[in-house]
């Protein structure tokens, strides 16, 4: 049996304008950061939006600018570990802004393009590489992880699917690539033919052929991914100085090259101004479909 230790919670908040972002401080032998991801207010939809990648720095900002420590009620507490998170239990994210692209690219506005895109680049080499000789990050995906929302879990040094997960690179669909990190996060893990193979395929992906192919470290049953999350914090902790050694020579032996994605940004926003309107179509006939789910789920949760 697994141990469990049950913690204290501390819910202080310190950045009181954050809309699509709450964390959440477990007390315990070693402190851990929960972050939850929330849908954008407007549209329902779990997805980066510049809101949320705003959000997102500025919790990777204040650990850096406080060395580590979080601020509670209590006062500043070491953080040994950040788990992300989303409030839905079906989505964990669907990905970028759609609908952001395409206002950007109907008004040609490539300057706004590659601004996003890099803001995306650099939270995910922050994330990667954020204090990793005294903290470790956990994704817990609890439902769909598509595009940058897969990018944001791969950016996480373990991950945990419970069993209903899927996720997926649905943007070869209308004619474009991940726009960010896809290719070096993946190939931390896989090898490249076949990181390849899995942006252009179009295919969506079980929980359980992505832990068979070494991208997802843990699968559990549906609704035990907090439970699940708990138990590795205790077995991680109780060789926690070993562990993070071995994790500084994985960041080592395989680190993001920041120069190749700058490039990758460059190709997407090139591609992105140059949609066929066939392809654009098929980018709008997305955004329908995500909203569409999107509203039938909250329905179903609703009766």
């Amino acid at each position: 049996m697994n141990a469990h230790v049950h913690t204290n919670i501390d819910t202080f908040e310190p950045f009181s304008h954050a809309r699509r972002t709450t964390t959440e401080l477990h007390r315990g032998k070693n402190d851990s950061l929960w972050l939850t991801l929330h849908a954008d207010d407007e549209r329902g939809i779990n997805n980066f939006t510049p809101t949320l990648l705003s959000e997102l720095r500025e919790v990777i900002g204040a650990l850096k600018r406080d060395d580590g420590r979080w601020d509670t009620l209590a006062g500043p507490r070491n953080v040994s570990y950040i788990v992300v998170k989303s409030s839905d239990p079906e989505y964990f994210s669907v990905g970028g802004d759609l609908s952001y692209f395409r206002r950007c690219i109907a008004e040609r506005d490539a300057d706004a393009l590659r601004e996003y895109s890099t803001h995306c680049l650099d939270l995910l080499m922050d994330w990667s590489t954020l204090m990793k000789d005294r903290m470790t990050t956990v994704s817990l995906i609890q439902g769909r992880a598509l595009g940058g929302g897969w990018e944001m879990a791969l950016s996480c040094d373990y991950i945990i699917a419970e069993e209903h997960s899927s996720f997926g690179f649905p943007e070869i669909m209308f004619g474009l690539f991940p726009c960010t990190g896809a290719m070096g996060l993946l190939t931390r893990r896989i090898g490249a033919v076949q990181a390849e193979r899995i942006m252009t395929s179009g295919r969506v992906y079980t929980a359980r052929e992505l832990h068979s192919m070494g991208l997802v470290d843990e699968v559990v049953p549906t609704g035990s991914g907090e439970r699940a999350v708990e138990d590795y914090i205790v077995r991680h902790g109780n060789r926690r100085e070993a562990f993070l050694k071995v994790q500084q020579s994985r960041i080592r032996m395989a680190p993001l090259d920041y120069i190749e994605g700058m490039r990758i940004v460059d190709d997407w926003v090139e591609l992105a101004m140059r949609l066929s309107p066939a392809e654009l179509r098929s980018m709008e006939m997305l955004i329908m479909m995500q909203s569409s789910a999107i509203r039938g789920d909250a329905q179903r949760k609703a009766a």
